[in-house]
């Protein structure tokens, strides 16, 4: 790996970036090509850690700064980041620092196809700092070709044996092309000693489609093979003459069955399959103590250690959740409209909610995310943040509901006394599923 700088690193966990990289060494024995740090691409707001040319792909390795280090990060490319089950917020309102990741990545892109150079897959590698012990992704941020990690050299190159796949190496005459266009300015560097030993191909290999194919013989099928003797006719009362007579007959027995089959079990309910994840909206508001709540629709899950964040979450992972539901309102005093969260868990034992309860009281100790940081905008225009969120609690039986009101479009604290006074009367209000 040659390792040329063209500036400085975009980002802390850069200079981690810039390590795994040269600790590669000089050559193509583990993996060969050309990074260029801190370039920054012609059309791009800003610099980018690494850009690596691998003889069979290319690689744009933008670094995101954590707050703190972290044991558990996960990562959507689409949604809220979580560092050990608490949401990542940043001062501007993002939820997810990828997001500008995919903009260079954009711009390289662009930039490639523009210059007409070797077609070459552009990977996306998003490192993390300053220390992440493990990354959870989704499968079809996987499948797009986006790897996050922390930037160790072993989990680096693993990230880039997966994302550069050419069928073939590029050249050297390719790859000087390839890095002319993403670094213009870089031309009075020269490469072209450094090019021939870091795997790139010397001369352009043929395409399989291009190999001649007049020497693979022509397979006789079956029916252009000659026959040494006449075929013989078919007898009376052979077998394949009653063939779609007992096909006929079968599938009327199939039909017969399915019929009875749905009619007798179309009634029992215990026999309906649900889904997961159901969604469902009302019409009409619920008034409690003088305050009127405007339904904006209800969101059922059977998975509620995924929706929760801090320690709620850590204990739900370990203890059986039946149902989670989330319920979402809007009410107005005094002018001022406030977004109301309802969730509502529901347990197999009565003693499960308690416990549950005892913690969510303790103050930090977490809560469940709305939608919003799951992709699921607050209907309409509206765009509550319940970080600071008024917060109540309140047992039914086996079923604990944790409610949080913040305003919308104005700041909102914990303390605020109107708040406090929505969230308890929404304590009151009846979620169904």
């Amino acid at each position: 790996m040659r390792v040329v700088r063209i500036g400085d690193e975009a980002s802390i966990v850069g200079a981690d970036v810039r390590a795994a990289l040269t600790s590669w060494g000089r050559g193509d024995s583990i993996v060969g090509g050309v990074a260029l740090i801190g370039l920054h691409p012609q059309g791009a707001d800003r610099p980018v850690d690494a850009v690596v040319l691998l003889p069979r792909g290319v690689l744009v390795v933008v670094g995101v700064d954590l707050p703190d280090p972290a044991v558990r990060l996960d990562a959507p490319m689409s949604g809220q980041w979580k560092t050990d089950g608490w949401p990542l917020v940043r001062p501007d309102g993002a939820v997810n620092p990828a997001a500008d990741a995919l903009e260079v990545v954009g711009v390289i892109s662009r930039t490639l196809e523009a210059a007409k150079v070797e077609p070459l897959p552009v990977g996306t590698v998003v490192a993390v700092g300053p220390y992440v012990s493990q990354v959870h992704q989704p499968t079809s941020d996987l499948l797009r070709g986006v790897r996050i990690l922390h930037p160790e050299p072993k989990t680096l190159l693993n990230a880039s044996r997966e994302l550069a796949v050419h069928q073939r190496p590029c050249t050297i005459a390719q790859a000087a092309a390839i890095i002319a266009a993403l670094a213009p300015d870089a031309g009075d560097i020269d490469l072209s000693g450094d090019l021939s030993g870091e795997g790139f191909a010397s001369t352009a290999v043929p395409e399989l489609a291009a190999a001649s194919t007049t020497i693979i013989p022509r397979v006789a099928t079956a029916r252009q093979r000659p026959s040494a003797q006449p075929a013989k006719p078919k007898r009376a009362g052979s077998p394949i003459r009653w063939l779609p007579a007992g096909a006929a007959v079968l599938v009327a027995l199939l039909l017969l069955t399915g019929i009875v089959y749905a009619v007798t079990s179309s009634g029992d309910p215990d026999d309906e399959v649900q889904d997961a994840t159901t969604t469902r909206t009302e019409t009409s508001g619920v008034t409690v103590d003088g305050l009127v709540f405007e339904p904006k629709g209800t969101i059922s899950d059977t998975d509620c250690a995924a929706h929760a964040y801090g320690d709620v979450q850590v204990w739900l992972e370990r203890n059986r959740c039946s149902e989670l539901v989330r319920a979402r309102y809007e009410s107005t005093t005094d002018g001022k409209r406030a977004a109301v969260l309802v969730a509502v868990l529901r347990f197999p034992e009565t003693a499960l909610a308690g416990e549950l309860n005892e913690i969510t009281d303790q103050p930090g100790s977490g809560a469940v995310a709305d939608a919003s940081t799951e992709g699921e905008p607050w209907p309409g225009r509206s765009k509550p943040f319940f970080e600071s969120a008024a917060f109540a609690s309140g047992r039914e039986g086996n079923s604990l509901k944790l409610v949080q009101a913040v305003w919308i479009g104005a700041p909102s604290t914990p303390d605020d006394a109107t708040l406090t006074k929505i969230a308890d009367s929404a304590l009151q209000i009846q979620v169904n599923a």
